[in-house]
């Protein structure tokens, strides 16, 4: 099982990026991927929960409702991470995970987690 997350890079306040999540070892539509991110200085926190493909259940934090979209590329076999006025405080390392099941509220803890990639950087700077 490996993730590898990929697409993050400099970006002005106001724009968009989108991440992906490239899962070999399992099919994207089986698992329920997480992303996180650790701002400097910070803890690391959930942003975004895409659950199964037979359950369709998404979860977003607070702070990035209604500017960012997680969806699933069937074509690549990944997770994607749609990000859209984009500020400052969103600059982070963006981390993807694979979850121990269907996890509901408990989304949030990196605990249910059982597989990382490796983390992809995104600087929302002017």
């Amino acid at each position: 099982v490996q993730l590898q997350a990929s697409g993050g890079g400099l970006v002005q306040p106001g724009g968009s990026l989108t991440l992906s999540c490239a899962v070999s070892g399992f099919p994207v539509d089986d698992d329920a991927i997480g992303w996180f991110r650790q701002a400097p200085g910070k803890e690391r926190e959930a942003v975004s929960y895409i659950s199964t493909a037979g359950s369709s259940s998404l979860y977003y934090h607070d702070s990035v409702k209604g500017r960012f979209t997680i969806s699933r590329d069937r074509s690549k076999n990944a997770i994607l991470l749609r990000m859209d006025s984009l500020k400052p405080e969103d600059t982070a390392v963006y981390y993807c995970a694979r979850a121990r099941g269907l996890l509901g509220r408990r989304w949030v803890l990196e605990d249910m987690y059982d597989a990382w990639g490796q983390g992809t950087l995104v600087t929302v700077s002017s």
